[in-house]
């Protein structure tokens, strides 16, 4: 180039000179270096260092490729930071889905099982049958139970009217009863009043009788009458004394009639007061009798619906379409109320739960877009948030930390994600709870 300075060439003499002996030091002025003596170096000299402007001016295209190269890596910078703050990703998750129990509810022995494991099967499919001939005959023995008291209720039942019939008669007669011993008494009455008045007209008559006699006394002293009228005279006050006697019997007899009479007619109110009190609490009885076998056969009955029950729990079936799992039944096993016997895994509702940290939940919120990777197949599936647990995941577990005792150390929690993959995602059902995935929560997407 023009600018670039030239090196101006020393005489043989002056470079000579200029370099140093072989024992460090520099010849002597006029002194010549010995012949086979190696020659020494030449010194360099420095090139001047070119300015910024200078170089744009020499190389402008490669100043502009620069300045492109440089700007293209800032704005993808840009554009890979925003990437990378858009979503919150965690490798902390799997699939979940309800894992449904099948489990006997009654004690039997097992007559078959028609199932394997993995097996697909249908809600309502028959898994395992226990033996029914207990069943059958306690609901034998319901029925018997219930057909004798439907029984005593048809017996019990007609009791009620004729009772109340029965009742009504009763009243009806005491009121009869109490006319009639009303009447008794007004009759007893009358006759005691006229034999009070007959033993009065006898009394009248046997006081005649004795004047008569008394005086009959004088006569046949005197001879004045015969022995004949005396002897009449006395027959008579005699006959007369006796009448006395006899009414004031009849008299005692018509009194004592009265109080018979009277005795009877207070029996017969008594009787209607009780009657007419007693007659509601009859039927109010038999009323009670005929509900209290009507509940004895309706406990029959739900003894018999229990039975009925009973026999169908002998015939366990898939509580739900899915995949058999921890199959543990086998024919002529016994088993006990509520022993599982295997377990049914729905795959048409399944979701993810992704435990993510604590500090990546300050914009994710429900509804938000996702993206589940499957690791068994390599495939993505799309999502959105379904909801955000109540509390950390080491909250629900079996020993929660106590952060109130001891040293503390902070240590960032996870709280559990629930993700909801989409409808029509996975057709075939290939997904399966517990595979490992790692999903992705777009933070800008609602």
């Amino acid at each position: 180039m023009a600018d670039t300075p030239q090196q101006v060439q020393e005489p043989p003499q002056q470079a000579a000179n200029a370099a140093p002996t072989q024992g460090g030091a520099p010849p002597a002025q006029g002194q010549q270096q010995a012949p086979g003596q190696p020659q020494a170096p030449k010194p360099e000299t420095k090139k001047p260092k070119k300015s910024l402007g200078r170089r744009i001016r020499e190389h402008p295209i490669r100043f502009v490729v620069l300045l492109i190269v440089l700007a293209a890596a800032a704005v993808g910078g840009f554009i890979f930071w925003n990437y990378l703050d858009s979503y919150e990703s965690t490798d902390d998750a799997q699939i979940d889905g309800d894992i449904y129990a099948v489990t006997s509810r009654i004690a039997g022995t097992i007559k078959a099982v028609y199932v394997q494991d993995n097996q697909m099967v249908k809600a309502g499919q028959l898994l395992v049958e226990l033996d029914p001939r207990d069943y059958e005959n306690s609901l034998d023995q319901s029925k018997a139970a219930l057909n004798e008291s439907r029984s005593l209720v048809a017996v019990a039942r007609p009791n009620v009217p004729i009772t109340s019939q029965t009742t009504e008669t009763t009243l009806s007669t005491s009121v009869t009863e109490i006319a009639e011993a009303r009447a008794a008494v007004a009759g007893a009455e009358r006759d005691h009043a006229s034999a009070v008045a007959d033993t009065r007209k006898a009394e009248a008559d046997s006081v005649k009788a004795q004047s008569d006699l008394a005086r009959y006394k004088q006569l046949i002293a005197k001879d004045e009458i015969s022995q004949q009228q005396y002897d009449q005279a006395e027959a008579a006050a005699k006959s007369a004394a006796a009448n006395v006697d006899a009414k004031r019997a009849t008299a005692e007899a018509a009194e004592r009639n009265i109080e018979e009479a009277q005795a009877r007619l207070e029996q017969s109110q008594t009787k209607q007061v009780e009657a007419q009190r007693n007659r509601p609490q009859q039927i109010a009885i038999e009323n009670a009798t005929v509900r209290s076998r009507e509940a004895t056969a309706d406990k029959q009955q739900t003894l018999v619906d229990q039975a009925a029950l009973n026999l169908t729990y002998t015939k366990i079936v898939a509580p739900i379409d899915g995949v058999i799992g921890k199959k543990n039944a086998e024919p002529g096993q016994q088993v006990a109320p509520g022993q599982q016997l295997m377990a049914d895994v729905p795959l048409t509702d399944i979701w993810v739960t992704a435990n993510f940290k604590e500090t990546q939940l300050k914009k994710m919120h429900p509804g938000q877009r996702a993206t589940i990777h499957v690791d068994s197949y390599d495939k993505s599936y799309e999502g959105y948030v379904e909801s955000v647990a109540g509390a950390t995941g080491a909250r629900f577990s079996l020993l929660p930390p106590e952060n109130a005792t001891g040293n503390y150390v902070k240590v960032v929690q996870r709280v559990p994600v629930r993700i909801r993959i989409k409808e029509g995602q996975d057709p075939n059902h290939e997904l399966r709870p517990g595979m490992s995935v790692d999903p992705k929560v777009w933070l800008d997407s609602k």
